[in-house]
């Protein structure tokens, strides 16, 4: 994870911790559901393929290194994590 860390107490995602630029998250299952609703209050965290978050737009117009979006719960307004710019990271450019 970018621009945040994974509380593994609390499940929910919180400040970074100081002079870390990466934390790991733990292993996410995704369940398919029907009509799936998103939660006013879950930050709605882009998962991307590469740590670089760019990629060309594809003739769907999202860009190629963008996979989709995970719902994390969060203490904070979702907007303060976008000011942050917190996405997930399949793996690291280093």
């Amino acid at each position: 994870m970018d621009g945040a860390r994974w509380d593994r107490n609390n499940h929910l995602i919180e400040e970074q911790y100081p002079s870390r630029m990466f934390d790991s998250m733990p292993v996410i299952w995704f369940k398919p559901v029907d009509d799936f609703k998103v939660e006013p209050d879950e930050y709605q965290a882009p998962l991307y393929k590469a740590s670089s978050r760019e990629g060309k737009l594809s003739t769907t117009g999202a860009s190629t290194n963008f996979v989709l979006h995970v719902s994390l719960q969060t203490k904070q307004h979702p907007s303060h994590w976008t000011l942050r710019a917190a996405a997930l990271l399949c793996m690291l450019d280093d």
